[in-house]
């Protein structure tokens, strides 16, 4: 990468965020860190921690959002090759606790995965910039390699949220593109018919895991445990909950990772109904302005992307909210820029980096 080419870039263009959005997240951010105050028991080191982990990926949004889409273009396969490298390494060198799925660098210690949830999508979208639209039949199985390749090697670490989440990013530019629809259906009867051999690959707990998705009494107090204490956690808020620190389930450790994958159900049981519509009306708001935004991306290139990115996050959303009220299977997936966690927060907020850069940038040209 060429230093002094970059601090050009950034020298010569207006500083480029979304008040909108950015106040949006902001008010996102703040309302989960209060929430993880009382699913984390009140720890205020929990808080603290979380806090300089949104704090660093702010930063990251503030540098993507001011790098040019020629940029993200011309790094693109650069970009996706390193992602691949690393989850090479963590196959090689990874550490974790029954999932290998960190890199320990001594410094820092990350997911690899992460990153390709805008590596993949935006390798795609460079692919398909120049190439005519909606693509040919190439072109199309180009772009499921680029898409397969990482999911596979994600899925064996194991991962299955996140390798779900990968080929859901890059199936979004796909589909934007244009693809024919008898190619999708072909796709999914491809899906359907390898239905069996996936479950056979499957390890012992995802099996589970969709078992007891499937019927979660016939193991209460084992696998079934934790979708239906979350159920329990969501039905006590009823329809104004029991207030700001006073969640039974968490607090006496019914509920399992109550500030991690099940901080939705705090947020149920303590502010009931209203609380978690509130909280959907402001994810309406930010998915919604980050559609705006993309769809004014000056070529398919942006528009394409950034609808991607867009996607990812409300698929978080989406998963998250499924799981904790077992209307979907529990695969590990964080309520976005809610939950504990670092590595999640910043690639969603990179994502909407990328996406402002795209709409600056539109309007610079206006």
């Amino acid at each position: 990468m060429n230093l002094n080419w970059l601090i050009r870039e950034f020298r010569h263009q207006p500083f480029r965020l979304d008040p909108l959005l950015c106040g949006l997240l902001l008010g996102l951010m703040l309302l989960g860190l209060a929430v993880l105050y009382s699913a984390s028991d009140a720890d205020i080191g929990t808080v603290w921690r979380q806090a300089v982990r949104l704090g660093l990926g702010v930063v990251l949004m503030v540098v993507a959002s001011q790098i040019t889409p020629a940029w993200y273009r011309r790094w693109a396969p650069w970009l996706y090759a390193l992602g691949l490298a690393l989850l090479v390494a963590v196959l090689l060198f990874g550490v974790g606790r029954g999932a290998t799925r960190w890199l320990d660098l001594g410094v820092i210690r990350f997911q690899p995965s992460e990153m390709m949830k805008i590596a993949v999508p935006l390798m795609l979208a460079a692919w398909l910039h120049k190439k005519p639209l909606p693509p040919g039949l190439v072109d199309f199985a180009v772009c499921a390699l680029l898409i397969a390749v990482p999911t596979l090697l994600i899925a064996s670490q194991p991962d299955l949220g996140t390798s779900l989440l990968v080929a859901a990013g890059g199936g979004m530019v796909l589909f934007l593109s244009g693809v024919r629809w008898r190619w999708i259906a072909a796709g999914a009867a491809t899906a359907v018919a390898a239905a069996p051999l996936l479950w056979n690959m499957l390890h012992d707990y995802q099996r589970n895991r969709v078992l007891t998705f499937i019927d979660p009494e016939s193991d209460p107090l084992g696998q079934g445990w934790n979708i239906i204490q979350s159920k329990i956690a969501v039905g006590t808020g009823g329809l104004t909950g029991r207030g700001w620190l006073d969640s039974t389930q968490s607090r006496l450790e019914f509920l399992p990772e109550p500030h991690t994958d099940f901080i939705l159900s705090v947020i149920a049981e303590e502010f009931g109904f209203i609380g978690v519509a509130a909280l959907f009306t402001l994810y309406a708001a930010i998915v919604l302005r980050a559609v705006f935004l993309a769809s004014q991306a000056r070529d398919p290139f942006g528009r394409m992307l950034g609808a991607s990115l867009v996607f990812l996050f409300f698929v978080y959303l989406l998963v998250n909210a499924g799981m904790i009220s077992g209307v979907m299977p529990v695969v590990g997936v964080p309520l976005p820029l809610v939950s504990y966690g670092g590595t999640s927060a910043a690639t969603l907020l990179a994502g909407f980096g990328i996406i402002m850069s795209f709409y600056s940038r539109r309007k610079m040209l206006k």
